[in-house]
């Protein structure tokens, strides 16, 4: 398995912030409110990156402890750190999106839709930092036999 890539992540990022915007001038064409994200969302996303660094801490320990891991436990916990990763990627950038729409606004944004907004941001760069370190931690050892499909040793 490929480790996310930086590519990828800003790439999602550029997604999520253009239907971030999106979402905003069409409700604001159709005359209702911006879209303001609920207060409990950073929440959220700060309590799963705890949790996805929870689930890869045993992978990691047993890694540098030499015990065995049951190796669906490590792909679970990698799969789980990668999904996150992404998630952070789309919500961060939704939430850019969402902030760039209401200040480029000629009348000044509620301080409350920016608060949400900004730390809908912020959590979703914590919930990247972790999944990306809980994929380091799983991510086994090169062993000294191993060698590249490439290697005119073959």
């Amino acid at each position: 398995m490929k480790r996310t890539s930086a590519g990828l992540l800003a790439l999602l990022a550029l997604i999520g912030a253009g239907v971030g915007y999106g979402l905003d001038h069409l409700l604001t064409i159709n005359g209702r409110a911006t879209f303001t994200p609920s207060g409990f969302l950073p929440v959220l996303l700060v309590l799963l990156a705890v949790a996805v660094l929870g689930l890869a801490w045993p992978v990691r320990r047993s890694l540098r402890g030499g015990e065995r891991i049951e190796p669906f436990r490590a792909l679970r916990a990698v799969t789980l750190a990668r999904a996150s990763s992404l998630l952070g990627a789309i919500l961060g950038g939704f939430g850019a999106g969402l902030l760039v729409f209401l200040t480029s606004r000629p009348v000044p944004p509620p301080v409350g839709s920016t608060v949400a907004m900004v730390a809908l941001m912020v959590s979703a760069l914590v919930l990247i930092g972790a999944a990306l370190v809980a994929e380091q931690f799983c991510t086994l050892p090169k062993d000294s036999d191993d060698r590249e499909p490439d290697d005119p040793a073959d």
